[in-house]
């Protein structure tokens, strides 16, 4: 830390994203990141827009939250599009929250939430997880204070049931309540058709998982126009040009384009399932997942353990070290084969021990 730090940030401890080692070419489950390439639309939108490359990008993104507004059936005014879906947490946190209207999430959730607390100094709570991992609805309800929650959850896996959701957004009515859905393609259920109904909700969704456009960075979010255009007033006094042209024309595409990328999620889902059986015959706890992970431990050996040997082999999956899961490992669904390999390394490392 230099000298020059401000020492508001001073005790700031940043989000750790997953590793992306190159010392040797590995299996990289550690990232939810899509097995699949983007769609033969998306590339040819791609390579077109390179040549347009010295002309800014579309700070109203007017294309491509057309085609949003379209595929979503909401109103053009009620969607933001943002530098991957991180980029619309963060406006949130600093349009909505302050000392007069503090913050809640559960306690084993997306580590982004706590970071953005901390960033803009804002009094926050973390609501313990039940044993089973399983949000507790009841500790929500009439609650008054504004509320991040990530359904499906992660690194959890669980989802909670439309009807849950939308008890927590009712009986807040004078809160902000944003319903992170990164993962929802995965079997989860949207909170999008609530916006209309409730003025206090925000959904925000990404392209990064179910749309193999982890690196392109587009998120979205969805909510009252009155919301939008709060959070238009943060993105355009810091970044209007956020998105830029490549990413704004392969968005447009991938949407065009859906039938492919929810035939992957289908693919996904199938594979999820197979690998949970397989970790569970090995003796893996393995949590009910409505996302493009698992997360999963085993008595036979440590998480961290675990992980260091899968990575000695190649295979990377993401280890935490907070308390509560530090047993397990989340495991991100790549294809068929990948998962065979897993399994496979997984087996023998425990007939090793």
């Amino acid at each position: 830390m230099s000298r020059f730090f401000s020492a508001t940030h001073k005790d700031l401890v940043p989000y750790v994203p997953g590793e992306q080692l190159n010392d040797k070419k590995y299996i990289k489950l550690n990232t939810n990141e899509s097995p699949y390439p983007p769609s033969p639309a998306v590339e040819r939108a791609v390579s077109e827009e390179v040549s347009r490359l010295r002309l800014y990008s579309d700070p109203d993104c007017k294309t491509l939250v057309h085609s949003l507004a379209k595929h979503y059936g909401v109103d053009e005014q009620s969607v933001v599009v943002t530098n991957g879906s991180d980029e619309i947490l963060n406006f949130a946190f600093f349009a909505f929250c302050d000392k007069d209207n503090p913050v809640v999430f559960p306690d084993l959730t997306y580590g982004f939430y706590k970071v953005f607390a901390q960033l803009y100094n804002l009094p926050y709570e973390e609501i313990p997880l039940r044993e089973d991992f399983t949000v507790c609805v009841d500790d929500y309800i009439g609650i008054g204070k504004n509320i991040f929650i990530a359904n499906p959850n992660a690194p959890t896996g669980i989802a909670l049931p439309l009807s849950d959701i939308e008890r927590i957004v009712a009986s807040n009515p004078d809160n902000f309540v944003l319903v992170d859905e990164a993962y929802v393609d995965f079997g989860g259920e949207s909170a999008v058709g609530l916006i209309k109904k409730y003025p206090n909700l925000m959904v925000t969704q990404t392209f990064s998982k179910s749309r193999s456009l982890a690196g392109a960075r587009l998120g979205m979010g969805f909510a009252s126009p009155e919301l939008i255009a709060d959070i238009n007033t943060i993105r355009y006094s810091t970044n209007p040009y956020n998105i830029n042209r490549m990413t704004m024309v392969a968005g447009v595409a991938a949407l065009e384009e859906n039938g492919y990328y929810m035939n992957n999620c289908s693919e996904i889902m199938k594979t999820r399932d197979y690998t949970t059986e397989a970790l569970r015959s090995l003796g893996f706890q393995v949590l009910d997942s409505k996302t493009n992970f698992v997360l999963a431990k085993s008595d036979k050996i440590k998480g961290e353990e675990l992980y260091t040997k899968l990575r000695d082999r190649g295979i990377l999956v993401r280890h935490f070290t907070n308390k509560r899961i530090c047993d397990y490992n989340r495991i991100t669904i790549g294809t068929p084969e990948q998962m065979e390999t897993l399994i496979c390394n997984v087996k023998e490392i425990l007939e090793e021990k």
